[in-house]
């Protein structure tokens, strides 16, 4: 049952002294407002470079870059290695740290002249790159018109491509039906079966300016009876640079390369990138949470103080009701009940307004184009708000642990005599 007379009796008191009342709860106020904003903010940065990320994140690349530098069984320096198609094989039967791994070729991609590419009476040089099952999942591409490159596509050397949307716009008229349309590339014909956009950011003009092939057909078509470089995924519960090692070391076993041959294989995983990535925004969270809290507790220290001279100011009151047989539970609870209710109305409108500037923000983003840079939308998860909500609780309490204590101890003889 609510006691109309104690929060009568509540507004009244912070009532009494307007300005420092609001000024009190503003501490705590600011101190929940930042600490939502920063944290959303953070989300906000983690969304923009997870959406410049991959789909898949433990993936390793790992290509030829040299000749050898090293003699070793007898073989000479300067040997050129290249990799082979039985190499997929023999990676899957001898490493058991690899899940899968796929063949890379391209052309232009690396160096060298883009080939020629026409449609009706457009045209323009663009790079070709090989693709496998789920190359968009693993290359950062999302599909914005037709589909992706499956696996009957490259086992039978179908004549397909995905054609970035830059290329679309230069080869194709505005409103032209681009799915089903075909293309040629040094004077192959290729049916388009799909367009597609960059989630990499800062590199959405270069992939977009890119025509995807199935490897297979790629190989076939430009005689490339070698592999370009290999894309491996590990299996689950293995990191990325402990497939990255072992599989480096099987090649040079197989290529009869020097242990200490460093120069002959490139390699990079994804995985200690995003590994990287992630420990920053831990710690942006961390150093949220703490600028945070600390102005809180700051805002808790200012309504502890104003509680302080509530009490004294109302020490004749006290000592009053101590004397007509008020215990001290209930003064404690009174002072309790004041204080919490202030830090409460500051922190949930610090909470409630935070909420919404970074609601209005991620409309913002999202309207053009769902990032800014870096930066996506922002966004105030729930745990966030609850656990917010906890802490502007436990401030309430400890602002108001002191006053409670001195009030539950007022003297109701000495009070009644205060001037």
């Amino acid at each position: 049952m609510i006691d109309v007379d104690k929060w009568r009796e509540i507004f009244s008191t912070l009532g009494r002294h307007k300005l420092r009342t609001t000024l009190t709860a503003f501490g705590v106020f600011w101190g929940i407002f930042m600490l939502t904003v920063l944290l959303g903010a953070g989300k906000g940065l983690e969304n923009g470079v997870d959406a410049g990320f991959p789909r898949v994140s433990n993936i390793v690349w790992m290509w030829t870059q040299g000749t050898t530098q090293i003699p070793f069984e007898g073989l000479p320096v300067g040997r050129n290695i290249a990799f082979r198609p039985e190499d997929v094989d023999a990676i899957l039967k001898n490493v058991p740290t690899v899940e899968r791994v796929e063949a890379q070729n391209s052309v232009g991609v690396w160096g060298g002249s883009p080939p020629y590419t026409v449609h009706k009476s457009k045209n323009g040089a663009f790079s070709v790159q090989g693709g496998f099952a789920g190359v968009d999942q693993i290359n950062g591409m999302d599909m914005v018109e037709g589909r992706s490159i499956n696996e009957f596509d490259v086992d039978e050397r179908r004549k397909v491509a995905m054609i970035g949307q830059r290329v679309r716009t230069q080869l194709f008229m505005a409103g032209e039906t681009v799915i089903g349309s075909q293309i040629t590339i040094n004077g192959i014909s290729f049916d388009v079966i799909g367009v597609f956009k960059s989630r990499q950011s800062g590199q959405e003009q270069q992939e977009e300016e890119r025509i995807v092939l199935p490897n297979s057909t790629l190989r076939r078509a430009f005689n490339q009876d070698w592999i370009g470089s290999f894309v491996m995924l590990p299996k689950p519960g293995v990191h990325a640079r402990i497939t990255e090692a072992d599989v480096k070391r099987y090649l040079m076993q197989r290529k009869k390369i020097h242990p200490d041959d460093k120069g002959v294989f490139g390699s990079f995983n994804l995985q200690d990138e995003f590994d990287k990535i992630q420990g920053l925004f831990t710690g942006i969270r961390w150093f949220s949470w703490i600028v945070a809290v600390g102005t809180i507790l700051a805002g808790a220290i200012g309504v502890g103080n104003i509680m302080l001279i509530v009490v004294k100011e109302r020490v004749r009151e006290i000592g009053l009701r101590k004397a007509l047989g008020a215990t001290p539970a209930s003064i404690v609870a009174m002072i309790m009940q004041e204080s919490l209710f202030l830090t409460a109305v500051a922190g949930y409108s610090g909470l409630v307004l935070g909420a919404l500037l970074l609601e209005g923000i991620a409309k913002l983003v999202e309207s053009g184009g769902g990032r800014a840079g870096f930066f996506g939308p922002p966004e105030l998860e729930f745990s966030t708000a609850i656990v917010a909500l906890v802490v502007l609780i436990i401030a309430g309490v400890l602002a108001a642990l002191m006053p409670a204590a001195k009030a539950a101890a007022v003297n109701p003889i000495t009070a009644l005599q205060d001037e």
